[in-house]
């Protein structure tokens, strides 16, 4: 059967809506109607020619390529800086940033043996710039360096010019321009500058004209005492080293040693984030002086004293501890003040204690009377007969006064101080004259006459002692009584110590010991001795100088001192004048030590060319020397011995 499908029924939808799209106008007419006119369409456009662009891969080419070069340039220089060159640059840019300072060591201090401050370091400061700040892109000033130096000069007294040409240095970050400066000084600078860059920040630049000035801490050399032992201690100069006396002398001890800081900084500025390196400074010796300062001031002020009276040209005053060599005081006049150099004299500079070298006079009798008893030619007691005159070789000898003939004991002679009698005396140490010239030659190197004193001093003299085979006719005759020979004071002070310690020669010192940056105390080394006359010798020669001072004949009774027994002898002797190498004016001497018996104290004064007053030796040093020896035997505490003295007579009856 087939199946039949059935047909589609048509569902009516819904009716299609009138047409609305066409105005009335437009609608189609009714039958029969006239159609309306219809309004002409618009033209359509013309179509204009299209726009044709260039293609864009040739100038993307060309800025790759560009931007490829500039890359390679830059990949090429990176590669210098970091690799090829790494190391010059890296070197470069250290140099630049970092700076390195030596930090000065302290300097020791002196002292005197009571511990008592003769020379010593405060703080200070060296003013330092950097030039590199003064340059007139960093200051926007174009004549930074002389406006600073202009600013600079008045506070630490240095030239403006030479400020300035230390501010334009090239090639370096670091300029002193004055050394030790006093805190004041650093302070006023720092105020000054605090105050330009202020201003100038005002102004909207960087930095002043003294923002490149710097500080770095360091010492000055001060001396409490003014001028006191200026000629032993001498004075450091601007560089920080020894310049003369004991500064100079043991320099490598009192400066330590320098350290040195390595540091980055920015605008003369430490950069304290970015670390430094520092090897420390080693601080220097503190020395201690034998020098007994109130001694010192006793003996300075005594012959400033004199020589102002006297109008002499200098002098010069020694106090010895006779036991130990120890030198208790050193005087000269006139002296220096080492705080200020600027207002010494020259010729004041120095120590003319040790570097004066003149003939000493009859001071010297003592190592010829010495001689005379040690070889046994003759005793206190012997008889001398001195005339007026007395001729020798091709002069004619007189002593310094005009006198009958005398008739000496050889004590008298010393007491005296007969010039003919000392050669009559030393006559007699050999069978020829030129016998006698060698023996007594012999003694006077012994006593150390012509060779240095053992202190080491700079600038001492080991004065004139010539060969006694060339000897002239009239030295052979006048050495015996100081005069063709010459010495320091020094060398005059310690015979009268030899004979005053018996015999023994110490050679005199002037360091008691140094302390170390540990605080270790190390003495001086013992100095040497050496005998040059027996102890009998030199007791018989101590009564002998007692008659100078204490017997009324003598020609020291200036220097008697109550209550202690005074040993002593006067010299007064024709003067050199180093101007002119002829004789002019004299030489005023005393020397001797007490208490005679039992000595401790050897006091030696030396006076040039005193041109008011008297000259002779007992008139102008006797005085210096009593009021000296008095002063020191207090200080040292020293007491009489009590004992009497052994009046040896001065005259025999013929």
């Amino acid at each position: 059967m087939t199946d039949r499908v059935p047909p589609r029924r048509r569902v009516p939808g819904p009716a299609r809506p009138a047409r609305t799209g066409r105005p009335d106008a437009q609608r189609r007419p009714a039958p029969g109607a006239r159609p309306a006119a219809r309004r002409p369409r618009p033209a359509p456009p013309k179509a204009s020619t299209p726009l044709r662009l260039g293609s864009p891969r040739p100038r993307l080419r060309m800025v790759s390529l560009g931007l490829t070069l500039v890359l390679m340039v830059f990949v090429v220089r990176l590669f210098q800086v970091q690799g090829v060159d790494a190391s010059a640059y890296a070197a470069k840019a250290e140099l630049n940033r970092y700076v390195s300072h030596t930090i000065a060591a302290e300097r020791g201090g002196i002292t005197d043996r009571s511990g008592v401050a003769l020379a010593t370091s405060v703080d200070a400061y060296d003013i330092t710039a950097d030039p590199t700040m003064f340059t007139e892109k960093i200051t926007e000033v174009k004549d930074a360096p002389e406006q600073a130096a202009a600013l600079l000069s008045p506070i630490i007294g240095v030239d403006a010019d030479t400020v300035a040409k230390k501010l334009r240095t090239k090639k370096t970050r670091y300029v002193r321009l004055a050394a030790r400066q006093t805190p004041q000084v650093w302070k006023q600078i720092k105020d000054l500058r605090s105050t330009l860059n202020d201003k100038a920040n005002a102004e909207g630049r960087e930095a002043s004209v003294l923002s490149g000035v710097l500080a770095d801490p360091s010492s000055k050399r001060v001396y409490p005492n003014g001028d006191l032992a200026a000629g032993i201690l001498g004075w450091v100069n601007a560089d920080g080293k020894g310049g003369g006396g004991v500064e100079q002398q043991l320099n490598k001890d009192l400066a330590g040693k320098s350290g040195k800081i390595r540091y980055a900084q920015s605008g003369g500025q430490q950069v304290p984030t970015a670390g430094s390196t520092e090897q420390p400074a080693v601080a220097g010796s503190d020395i201690e002086l034998t020098i007994d300062r109130d001694i010192q001031w006793a003996a300075q002020n005594a012959i400033s004293e004199q020589v102002r009276k006297s109008g002499a040209d200098r002098g010069y005053v020694m106090v010895q501890d006779t036991q130990t060599g120890e030198v208790l005081a050193m005087a000269n006049a006139p002296g220096f003040d080492p705080n200020d150099l600027s207002q010494a004299n020259a010729a004041a500079l120095g120590n003319a204690a040790l570097q004066d070298a003149y003939e000493p006079g009859s001071t010297a009798k003592v190592m010829s009377m010495a001689a005379v008893l040690e070889e046994n030619a003759a005793t206190p007691m012997t008889h001398v007969t001195v005339p007026n005159r007395l001729h020798r070789g091709d002069r004619l000898f007189q002593d310094d006064i005009d006198h009958k003939t005398w008739h000496l004991t050889l004590n008298g002679v010393l007491a005296k101080s007969s010039n003919i009698g000392t050669i009559l005396a030393t006559g007699q140490l050999g069978k020829t004259q030129p016998e006698a010239n060698r023996t007594l030659a012999s003694y006077l190197r012994k006593f150390g006459i012509g060779k240095q004193s053992g202190l080491g001093f700079p600038g001492e003299t080991a004065g004139i002692l010539a060969a006694p085979d060339t000897w002239s006719t009239s030295q052979q005759y006048t050495i015996p009584f100081g005069q063709g020979f010459s010495i320091n004071a020094m060398q005059a002070a310690s015979v009268y110590s030899t004979i005053a310690n018996g015999g023994v020669r110490i050679e005199p010192t002037l360091v008691r010991g140094t302390t170390g940056p540990d605080g270790k105390f190390t003495p001086a080394p013992k100095p040497k001795q050496t005998r040059v006359v027996s102890e009998k010798t030199a007791k018989t020669v101590a009564q002998m100088l007692e008659s100078v001072v204490d017997d009324e004949e003598g020609t020291g009774t200036k220097a008697r001192i109550p209550g202690y027994r005074v040993a002593g002898k006067t010299g007064t002797a024709n003067r050199v004048d180093p101007a002119t190498g002829r004789y002019k004016g004299y030489t005023s001497s005393f020397a001797g030590f007490a208490p005679a018996d039992k000595p401790r104290i050897t006091v030696y004064c030396a006076i040039q060319n005193a041109t008011k007053g008297s000259y002779f030796g007992g008139q102008i040093c006797g005085p210096i020397y009593k009021q000296v020896m008095e002063f020191a035997l207090k200080t040292l505490q020293v007491p009489p011995t009590g004992a009497e003295p052994a009046r040896l007579p001065v005259y025999f009856q013929p």
